[in-house]
């Protein structure tokens, strides 16, 4: 791959826009994930692939989401399963977390 030098400005939010050339080369946009490595002083970007992602089930995921920031119930689901999507609304959950204790499924 080829050097691709830019410039980009950090706001008083402490966010960025990568210049289009840097997204194009990584082939990111809108939604995908970026990991970001200090290595000795130098920031390593890595654009992460999300495996399987389904589109259907991620905008019915995103619709469900904003349901529950709007503060809308759906009255489909389980109440305790309803409480504990109520409960997280707001944080940051790792998929990738391993998972502590016994799970049902």
């Amino acid at each position: 791959m080829s050097t691709i030098y830019e410039l980009a400005t950090l706001t008083s939010k402490g966010q960025i826009t990568l210049p289009k050339s840097i997204r194009q080369a990584l082939g990111v946009n809108t939604g995908s994930k970026l990991a970001f490595e200090l290595r000795d002083g130098e920031v390593v970007v890595t654009h992460v692939g999300v495996e399987h992602e389904d589109p259907v089930i991620v905008a019915f995921l995103d619709l469900l989401s904003a349901d529950i920031q709007d503060g809308y119930h759906v009255s489909s689901l389980p109440k305790e399963l309803d409480e504990a999507m109520q409960y997280n609304v707001g944080q940051i959950i790792d998929l990738n977390e391993n998972i502590d204790g016994n799970v049902v499924i």
